[in-house]
């Protein structure tokens, strides 16, 4: 049977990672991203679907939702006999921010930065998975990528995550009756993504690497086989839980 599934900020890193994956399994692979030209070079070199979606809008999301009832519903209904059909949710969209506006007060730029963390890293799931809740199929998971960050003076971008785990927490309670699995996984340092903006010091690098215990960076294909797997049927019993995907980085302080 063909799996449907959605990728949000799939167009570079992580997320693309984790499309191309399931994209290569053969999977009915959508992909969101807030920029219409990187959507759609991305979507025609993995073979997917791409849909232009900013996960921090109500109204964007609540689009995506209808647009993935007409776009998907050959498939679905022949798979599940219900248009619409969702069996994997990746919520792989969020980040740091970037630059704050200029001429803020000291106060105003807090709140800037923390109201953008929050909006990127947390309520964008929130917000996605909230407007595809009822088209999650019996049998079907939920993944959020979070951050070693959350337990690790990760400052406003870590406490998004750790809110987005606790969130997953209470998600996994009210969506395991019915069938569907909900995870978190939890990257230390990641290489080949644009996490840094370009910004990090080779010194810095240096540094993250020593921290694992395998002495090595982690891979975007290290998190895409963890998600595929926790949306496999060889994790149907792995449900609430925060997987830590960063060579032990996790254990230091």
């Amino acid at each position: 049977m063909t799996r449907t599934v959605l990728v949000t900020g799939a167009t570079s890193g992580i997320g693309r990672a984790t499309a191309a994956r399931f994209a290569a399994e053969e999977a009915q692979v959508f992909i969101t991203g807030r920029h219409a030209d990187t959507v759609e070079s991305t979507a025609k070199e993995l073979g997917v679907h791409g849909i232009v979606c900013d996960a921090t809008d109500p109204g964007a999301v609540a689009a995506l939702a209808a647009r993935l009832d007409g776009l998907g519903s050959d498939v679905n209904s022949a798979n599940h006999g219900n248009p619409g059909s969702l069996d994997v949710l990746v919520n792989a969209a969020g980040g740091l921010p970037g630059a704050q506006p200029e001429g803020a007060s000291p106060l105003e730029a807090v709140h800037a930065e923390w109201q953008t963390n929050l909006n990127q890293n947390l309520l964008g799931a929130v917000l996605t998975t909230t407007a595809l809740r009822d088209r999650l199929a019996p049998g079907s998971a939920v993944i959020s990528i979070g951050s070693i960050g959350a337990e690790r003076r990760g400052g406003s971008y870590g406490a998004a995550k750790a809110a987005l785990a606790a969130w997953n927490a209470a998600l996994s309670a009210e969506l395991g009756p019915h069938g569907v699995t909900c995870n978190v996984i939890s990257p230390g340092y990641i290489e080949d993504t644009n996490f840094f903006h370009g910004g990090l010091a080779d010194e810095r690098r240096t540094a993250l690497i020593e921290e694992t215990h395998n002495k090595r960076p982690g891979t975007v294909a290290d998190i895409a086989e963890t998600a595929y797997f926790l949306a496999g049927a060889n994790a149907r019993h792995i449900t609430g839980q925060t997987l830590h995907v960063n060579g032990g980085a996790h254990t230091t302080r």
